[in-house]
């Protein structure tokens, strides 16, 4: 979901970028019923420059993503694919629940820490959204907390805090 502000009547929208046809241009305010203009972000650079009214949506990645577990004195590198479906991240132990199982010696790391569920679209592309899972420690998601009970989507790039581990999602 992202968050969108009616440029005539200012009213907050929050819009499910994964259910935009990918030959819409515009959409219309619930509200007001004024035309609020879109378009897609796509890999060229030879766009024209858009108004500043116009709302860029980035058309969903047609794969999977993967997370990386990046390397300290805790925890060695680990990657991992992620599948359709839910998926429990959490420290290994024998006690453990956690269907993606990380290597670690961070005791800050809970052992069922976030949940992230990969889902199909329409289109045929794939969302990954990111939650805590009632971990002790919490969830940095990009250097912001995860509050319970919120969700995020998860973008390339993005970083994923858990105690001390830090993981990169990439699409």
């Amino acid at each position: 979901m992202i968050s969108v502000k009616c440029p005539y009547c200012h009213i907050g929208l929050k819009v499910d970028e994964g259910k935009i046809p990918l030959d819409i241009t515009s959409f219309k305010c619930p509200k007001c019923k004024g035309s609020i203009p879109l378009s897609l972000l796509s890999e060229k650079k030879d766009r024209p420059e858009m108004e500043s009214e116009t709302i860029l949506v980035t058309p969903i990645k047609a794969g999977t993503g993967r997370l990386t577990v990046l390397p300290d004195t805790y925890t060695p590198e680990q990657s991992f694919s992620l599948q359709e479906g839910v998926v429990i991240v959490g420290r290994k132990s024998n006690a453990s629940k956690a269907t993606l199982p990380i290597v670690t010696s961070d005791l800050t790391m809970s052992r069922e820490h976030i949940r992230i569920e990969v889902k199909k679209n329409a289109k045929g592309g794939y969302k990954h959204y990111l939650s805590d899972n009632n971990s002790k420690n919490h969830t940095l998601y990009n250097n912001n907390c995860l509050k319970n009970g919120e969700v995020v989507v998860l973008n390339d790039n993005d970083e994923i805090i858990l105690g001390r581990t830090v993981i990169r999602f990439n699409e």
